[in-house]
């Protein structure tokens, strides 16, 4: 079967074109060897679960580690039910850990922790797990922030509370995945409550971000599809979805695959320029759930405000927290650039300003407002 660009979930190297992850991971390594307990946060679709994800699978393969992404994303629905919650969450630890690691590294069976309280379950299973496995344990947790209230607080305590048990008692190296910093966690779904600097998961060493593609690696990438098919990119073809799209893995991905399977399917035909900008317009237009998602941040009051004084270039006239530029940031709207922020790719740009509340957009980097851009630019990067 011909491989093709994915747009939908984790990407495999036998179905998919992608770029390499080993940059992307080489800055977790030295961690997960430390025993650290850390944070990966990016925004959403930029490769965070299939770089952890092949990631876990390379650490088990190797024999050093028994090493699993788990997903928290059912126990989303949960809120203030830790009873619930925390079985969702144990559930599918359980699941997953059955489903990547061969049965000597898997964690016991589920039954003999349903008498156990829901608030001690997470951590009574961790520690039952970490302490028969035969090798260190390392979890990635998946989807953090899809959990809400009362039971994302209770797994952040129960993690908290496990990590004295090291070494042996609880995991080697332990990972939260999420949109944002921990701080962000949101307690109610509106966003009005938030776990904020008080968060019991204060045990972390790091926090790290993923960038997006660089120009040679979404070059790299097209030429994939260029080495399986014939169907070539010309070189302004590759520069200008670099430019349009900035190296957001979802929009590196979509912009192609709106080419190559709808636009110009015979693969004879070299992809020009002219065929990058009506690829950018048929994404722009039709809104894919990535896209539709951009707009819905936009509705939040604090993105907003900082949206519309990035587009304009005007200071804006309210007071500009740290925190509210970080979680723009952290979610992809915006990024740093000489003496302040900017839009982070043309196509998020046009999609924002073609909304009715956004107009006047500036392609300038506009002032960083009342925050220093160096306090921007401070967070750890996972190279790539």
């Amino acid at each position: 079967m011909e491989r093709f660009f994915n747009i939908a979930g984790m990407c495999r190297p036998e179905d998919h074109y992608m770029v390499e992850p080993e940059g992307r991971l080489a800055r977790l390594r030295p961690l997960i060897d430390r025993k650290a307990w850390f944070v990966i946060h990016a925004p959403r679709q930029s490769g965070k679960t299939t770089t952890t994800g092949l990631l876990a699978e390379t650490l088990t393969r190797e024999g050093r580690y028994a090493a699993v992404l788990a997903s928290c994303k059912p126990g989303s629905t949960a809120g203030d039910n830790v009873e619930r919650g925390i079985g969702a969450v144990v559930t599918s630890l359980s699941l997953d850990a059955q489903s990547q690691l061969p049965v000597e590294l898997r964690p016991p069976s589920l039954q003999d922790f349903r008498g156990i309280d829901a608030e001690g379950r997470l951590r009574g299973y961790l520690q039952a797990w970490c302490e028969r496995c035969p090798r260190p344990v390392v979890l990635f947790l998946d989807e953090i922030d899809a959990l809400m209230g009362d039971t994302l607080l209770s797994v952040l305590d129960q993690l908290h509370a496990a990590y004295p048990s090291l070494p042996g008692g609880s995991p080697h190296a332990l990972a939260l995945i999420g949109l944002r910093e921990v701080r962000d966690y949101k307690l109610a779904r509106d966003g009005s409550r938030r776990v904020g600097s008080s968060s019991p998961f204060n045990i972390k060493s790091h926090s790290l971000t993923l960038r997006n593609f660089t120009a040679d690696q979404v070059s790299d990438l097209y030429s994939q599809h260029t080495e399986d098919t014939g169907q070539a990119f010309s070189e302004e073809a590759r520069v200008r979805a670099w430019e349009l799209t900035q190296g957001q893995p979802w929009l590196t991905n979509a912009l192609a695959a709106v080419l190559v399977d709808e636009l110009i399917t015979d693969r004879t035909q070299e992809i020009g320029v002219a065929d990058i900008e009506v690829a950018k317009e048929v994404l722009i237009r039709r809104r894919d759930t990535h896209l539709d998602s951009l707009v819905e941040r936009l509705k939040e009051k604090r993105v907003r405000n900082i949206v519309d004084a990035v587009l304009t270039g005007e200071l804006p006239k309210f007071e500009v927290s740290n925190d509210d530029l970080d979680f723009v940031k952290d979610l992809g709207i915006v990024a740093p650039c000489d003496d302040g922020l900017k839009i982070t790719s043309p196509i998020y740009r046009e999609i924002i300003t073609r909304l009715p509340h956004f107009t006047g957009a500036s392609d300038h980097c506009s002032p960083a407002l009342t925050v220093d851009s160096a306090a921007l630019t401070g967070k750890t990067a996972l190279s790539g």
